[in-house]
């Protein structure tokens, strides 16, 4: 990995962190069974867990959207470079790490601005010896700093897969919709824009019950309807592939999401609901559950 972010002093990592609020990548972590977290991201986890007790499916469920995403234009559409801006805390599996065991040659650059991310990305975010992987120490409201960043790895000649899971609803409008737009403007011909968001069209109330948890604790944290997610795609010109914007477990579902590690009953029942999570099976997942949709769209 390269790029000015990892040559960071680690102690100004450390300053940059305040652990007295919760960050929405720290939060995403403490729902995917993480450990890099605090008890400000654990509280407003619980605070959305208990508005919602099945609200983890959205996010796991995120994740595994994310995953088909990938490997759909990996496999099948030959993809060899991935933007990935908000990508939060390294888990398992990473868009490198799904791209590149499909074609080890693939490049992919990580974009988020927590202290956290970087120091794990400096660790963990590492590429086989034929691709390359990158992070870029940098704030979604800046597409300018992030393009100019990505042009070091990236070959914007060649399509590139931009990747944005579960970061809009963070973002106000109008901002949300020029971001897109002066992101998507930069992509060459048959680039692909990959996009996750969570809605109230599906199940407003348990979804508004965890909007306020968020908007309690000071985030921004829009619902937008699958109209106006299509918008991110019809407002800049890009095709939509099947299925179009649906549930993000409807995507292109592929038999299942991986199975979570097994492990005794007495030890889960020891666990509060929180880390209890990381164990629970979302392949029960229903429609009832899940208020996020799922989209990918190609440039002409």
């Amino acid at each position: 990995m390269s790029g000015d972010a990892l040559s960071q002093d680690p102690a100004e990592l450390r300053r940059r962190i305040d652990t007295t609020k919760a960050h929405p990548a720290r939060v995403y972590d403490v729902f995917l069974g993480g450990k890099d977290n605090y008890p400000a991201d654990r509280n407003a986890a619980a605070a959305a867990l208990a508005a919602n007790p099945r609200g983890y499916l959205d996010v796991r469920h995120n994740r595994d959207f994310m995953r088909r995403a990938v490997t759909t234009l990996a496999a099948d559409e030959g993809i060899r470079q991935f933007l990935d801006i908000g990508t939060g805390l390294p888990t398992q599996d990473n868009v490198h790490q799904i791209a590149q065991r499909i074609s080890p040659d693939s490049r992919v650059v990580y974009v988020d601005n927590d202290p956290i991310v970087l120091a794990h990305a400096r660790a963990l975010l590492t590429s086989g010896p034929e691709g390359r992987t990158d992070y870029i120490d940098a704030d979604f409201n800046d597409p300018a700093q992030i393009l100019e960043q990505a042009r070091k790895t990236l070959d914007f000649d060649q399509p590139i897969a931009l990747v944005l899971a579960a970061i809009l609803h963070f973002v106000a409008e109008p901002e949300a919709y020029d971001i897109v737009r002066e992101l998507v403007d930069a992509l060459p011909s048959g680039s692909r824009l990959v996009l996750s968001h969570l809605t109230e069209d599906l199940n407003p109330e348990n979804i508004r019950a965890v909007q306020r948890t968020y908007t309690e604790r000071g985030f921004t944290f829009v619902l937008r309807s699958r109209a106006e997610v299509e918008r991110f795609f019809e407002e800049n010109g890009l095709a939509l592939d099947e299925p179009g914007v649906v549930p993000a477990h409807r995507w292109r579902p592929d038999g299942g999401a991986p199975a979570p590690e097994e492990v005794e009953a007495s030890y889960f029942d020891s666990l509060d609901d929180i880390e209890k999570v990381r164990y629970r099976d979302i392949n029960d997942v229903t429609d009832a559950d899940i208020n996020v949709y799922g989209a990918s769209g190609r440039k002409a």
